[in-house]
């Protein structure tokens, strides 16, 4: 019996941190959701008194899983009417001493599409060394690939990545400001705060999944953000309720119609914490998971 209780506490212990590296392989809370718990399905059958390391077992059993899910998602990505965007997620706190992960960085919508980028063992071998801080040895044994192998699989992650990957992320009370800024140009069209705010070629993309309409292109440039934002958005947006809440590790807005989450706004920043980025989620099966606030 005591055995047993030890082995689903192991279980229990390593719960977050499968969500946490589910989510960032795959970008959906469903399906991180899905495979921890098939990754507990294979724990409970296994001979786990025999496994010298539940852990390592577990995050092996966890990435397998979601390689098998990337791989037969790269086809449905490239058929996704418009444009697409991770599923905003709420809370994910990682931070515990045993997994001191940089949750803002490493969950930002920014990071997540540039991990799209990445072939999936790619992907996956970056964020277990990079992120999660895990061994080549050991990652080259979850993966199935010698340790050489394994070390270039993050190499071309990182070439591929690195240059553009930003880890900047302002104060939340420039966070704030900046929604704020864009709160008051929905309300009263006042685009001068929210300007001054924006980097010179700040992107504004959504995500409907061609379910609810939306932008079906990325608009670029300062001028073309702000017209968008002050005009259709602006209309679009006043008949619904703002809540700021905390959106993949940073502050962001969700808009809800009575109990219906319909939209969310998450940022990427620049260097000099300018907005360089928006990312507005209207599908509906992404925002399903939000709760009320």
């Amino acid at each position: 019996m005591m055995d047993s209780i030890h082995s689903d506490q192991a279980f229990e212990d390593s719960g977050r941190f499968l969500f946490g590296l589910a989510y960032r392989l795959l970008g959906t809370r469903a399906e991180a959701e899905d495979v921890v718990q098939d990754t507990y399905l294979k724990w409970r059958d296994a001979d786990r008194p025999a496994l010298a390391n539940p852990r390592a077992w577990l995050t092996s059993v966890c990435t397998r899983h979601c390689l098998d899910i990337l791989r037969s998602a790269q086809r449905t990505r490239m058929e996704y009417v418009g444009t697409w965007l991770p599923e905003p997620i709420q809370g994910l706190d990682e931070r515990t001493p045993e997994l001191a992960v940089e949750i803002s960085s490493s969950l930002s919508t920014a990071f997540l599409l540039l991990l799209e980028r990445l072939a999936p063992k790619e992907r996956a071998a970056y964020l277990l060394h990079d992120i999660f801080e895990l061994d080549y040895g050991d990652i080259a044994t979850m993966l199935e690939v010698n340790e050489a192998a394994c070390r270039k699989l993050v190499s071309r992650a990182r070439d591929s990545v690195g240059r553009e990957r930003s880890d900047y992320a302002p104060a939340r009370e420039r966070q704030s400001l900046l929604l704020d800024a864009f709160r008051h140009a929905i309300a009263d069209g006042a685009i001068d705060p929210l300007a001054r705010l924006l980097a010179d070629e700040v992107t504004l993309c959504a995500d409907g999944g061609g379910k609810v309409p939306t932008l079906r292109e990325t608009l670029h440039g300062r001028a073309a953000v702000l017209a968008f934002i002050v005009g259709p958005l602006r209309e679009y947006w006043q008949a619904y309720e703002w809540h700021e809440t905390e959106l993949n590790g940073a502050c962001g807005v969700m808009l809800r119609d009575g109990n219906e989450a319909v939209a969310t706004l998450s940022l990427a920043w620049d260097a000099q914490g300018c907005v360089a980025a928006f990312y507005i989620v209207r599908n509906p099966d992404k925002l399903a998971g939000l709760q009320p606030l």
